[in-house]
C-alpha cells in the first residue's frame, strides 16, 4: 500500500518536472543569437571609442543596430540609443573636480 502511494507520488513529480522543462524549451530558444548580426556602418567615420562605453555617440549606436533587424527590435535599439545618448549628455553636463 506504501510502495503504491509513493509510485504514484513519483509518477506524479516526474510528470510535473517534464512538463515544467518542456514549457521552458521554447524560451530558452528564443533568447539565443542568430550571429547573424553585421555592422552596417565602418567605425572609421564614426569615432567609435567602444561599443556601449559611455563616450558612445548616438551616431554610433545607431550604426551599430543590423540591417535584418525586424521593426520591433529597430524600435527598442533606438529608443535604447537615445536612452543613452541623454545619460551621456547628463554626465557631460555636471561640472568635474
Amino acid at each position: 500500500m506504501e510502495t503504491d502511494r509513493f509510485l504514484r507520488h513519483m509518477v506524479m513529480v516526474a510528470v510535473l518536472v517534464l512538463m515544467a522543462w518542456l514549457l521552458a524549451l521554447p524560451a530558452q530558444a528564443a533568447d539565443q543569437a542568430s550571429g547573424e548580426a553585421i555592422a552596417s556602418a565602418s567605425t572609421g567615420e564614426l569615432g567609435v571609442v567602444s561599443a556601449g562605453s559611455v563616450e558612445d555617440t548616438l551616431k554610433a549606436c545607431l550604426a551599430r543596430i543590423p540591417k535584418e533587424a525586424s521593426a520591433g527590435q529597430r524600435m527598442m535599439a533606438e529608443q535604447s540609443c537615445d536612452r543613452d545618448e541623454d545619460a551621456r549628455k547628463a554626465i557631460q553636463v555636471v561640472p568635474g573636480f
